[in-house]
């Protein structure tokens, strides 16, 4: 799902950096506003849930992967304009630390997955409301990820690069397979959220202590340990990438590429130490952020 870079033409990057930028500076003003404060504390555990839950790439088909992206979750659970933010946040980590996702590119995966996926995940959450909310948070997740790779395969084409109409049926394809485990997995997590905390969703004012706990050592566990159970094939974009020959050299080099860190002799070390590094960094920006926003209200 994250493009790489090289992938775009420098006129499509350059100008969705330049929206993306804009967008994320409305959506901060605007954070303010609609996040209660009850659910401050969550911006960084949220965070670093869904970075953690990306790291796990599961089969879709093909010899291809897809992860959870996460928008809808966030913005069901926080808000849309604070799943903005937290979604900016993880994809700037990814993409300057783990070189997941192009540096130069990063204004185009904003604008995929941090600002129209979450709007897309929201959408159904909104305009259903409580009486189907089941097929709301359902329906987000899904198209939250469809929208994404819409758009992702929609910019690969305007930059130029040439793709048979097979290869496009079957890249779409598989970004609705991936959608439909997302809105599978949103759901799920949702109504563990619910059970933990009963109207967890429905009242914005309830309690988050427990799921702040709960979501904390599922993100800790995951980041250690998660890719262990973790599908070693490419995704969707890079599996695009390496059938087109498309180079997937990066503009610059990151200090945790490919999640690993350090200089360990085991592997697992390696990767488990760039995970919990991910999930300090997420959660600590997160964190920064929700207490600007918490400032930012006070005065």
């Amino acid at each position: 799902m994250h493009i790489p870079d090289n992938f775009l033409a420098t006129p499509v990057w350059a100008t969705l950096d330049a929206i993306s930028a804009g967008a994320v500076g409305v959506t901060i003003r605007r954070a303010g506003r609609d996040l209660p404060d009850t659910r401050i504390p969550l911006l960084g555990v949220m965070g670093a849930f869904v970075f953690a839950a990306q790291m796990i790439n599961f089969p879709v088909g093909a010899g291809t992967s897809g992860h959870l992206v996460g928008g809808a979750l966030l913005a069901c659970t926080i808000g849309p304009a604070p799943a903005v933010l937290v979604m900016t946040t993880i994809l700037a980590i990814q993409a300057f630390v783990f070189q997941d996702g192009g540096v130069l590119a990063l204004g185009a995966n904003v604008f995929n997955m941090a600002v129209a996926g979450v709007l897309a995940g929201y959408l159904p959450f909104r305009l259903l409301g409580a009486s189907r909310r089941g097929l709301a948070i359902f329906t987000g997740g899904f198209l939250s990820v469809l929208v994404s790779g819409s758009l992702a395969l929609s910019e690969l084409l305007i930059s130029g690069v040439r793709m048979p109409r097979a290869l496009v049926f079957t890249s779409f394809g598989l970004f609705a397979m991936n959608a439909l485990i997302e809105g599978a997995i949103t759901i799920s997590v949702v109504q563990a959220l619910d059970k933990l905390n009963p109207g967890f969703v429905q009242k914005p004012a309830a309690s988050t202590g427990r799921i702040l706990v709960v979501c904390g050592c599922v993100a800790l566990l995951l980041g250690a340990a998660g890719f262990l159970i973790a599908s070693s094939a490419p995704d969707a974009i890079q599996n695009l990438g390496q059938t087109l020959g498309i180079s997937t050299q990066p503009a610059f080099q990151t200090p945790m590429a490919n999640y690993t860190a350090g200089k360990f002799e085991s592997a697992w070390l390696r990767r488990a130490t760039a995970g919990l590094t991910g999930l300090l960094l997420i959660c600590g920006l997160c964190a920064a952020g929700a207490r600007m926003i918490a400032r930012r209200r006070s005065a």
